[in-house]
């Protein structure tokens, strides 16, 4: 069994290096920032602050798998109460361009040199999802009144302000590639929604009901490692 995975894990890495020498498709890292809007008990929202640090890597010109870690708070109040999450957060994702769908060369870099700046613009629109974790580093100021209407409710105010739990982030956003080069730009600019969907109600410290969610707007710039010239 040990030289099957072995040798599948050794098949994977040649295929692996025939593609990128064949499709020239990098590794790229990125790093962006922009407002969070908070979707929690306490609903009245005050937008803070994220940052993120991103590495992907192009199975085809227009699919990439990767990593993101993130960097932010979370604001709200109500009811005479609030609150604030400084939180971090990690997840492993994928995205599907809309270049993947349209009617393009097979020659990638000859599709590059000869498209649109709009078509080059359109064929990278993507949608992704992921799945990670979250840490919690919540800080709560809830009233004794606002505590009890919870409670009537079948609620509770939670003790676990700092533990983690799993999150499934959807993005939908825009890569603007800059420059033009026989094998692909070398940088780009990133325009990304994501929402976070949590499996835990605890992001301002209130469990009632419904699980909490967050939206983290971010505007950002990636560079392609590896690139060939």
């Amino acid at each position: 069994m040990k030289k099957t995975i072995f040798s599948l894990l050794v098949l994977a890495a040649c295929s692996f290096k025939s593609a990128q020498a064949q499709f020239t498709r990098p590794i790229s890292v990125g790093i962006g920032g922009g407002p969070t809007i908070n979707l929690t008990d306490l609903a009245n929202v005050e937008a803070q602050f994220a940052g993120h640090i991103d590495v992907d890597g192009l199975i085809t010109p227009f699919v990439s798998v990767g990593v993101h870690a993130e960097r932010g708070a979370l604001k709200g109040h109500g009811y005479l109460s609030e609150f604030k999450n400084d939180y971090w957060a990690f997840n492993a994702n994928a995205k599907v361009r809309a270049g993947q769908f349209m009617n393009l060369s097979d020659n990638y870099s000859y599709y590059n040199l000869q498209a649109s700046t709009f078509n080059k613009i359109l064929a990278n629109v993507y949608v992704g999802a992921g799945a990670g974790f979250m840490k919690n580093n919540i800080k709560a100021s809830i009233t004794p009144e606002y505590e009890a209407g919870v409670i009537s409710q079948g609620g509770h105010i939670s003790d676990d302000l700092t533990g983690f739990h799993f999150v499934v982030p959807v993005n939908v956003g825009i890569d603007i590639p800059i420059g033009r080069t026989l094998y692909g730009p070398q940088w780009a600019v990133n325009i990304n929604y994501q929402h976070t969907i949590t499996t835990k109600d605890n992001l301002d410290a209130v469990v009632n009901k419904k699980n909490d969610q967050y939206s983290y707007i971010s505007l950002g710039l990636k560079y392609a490692l590896f690139h060939r010239k």
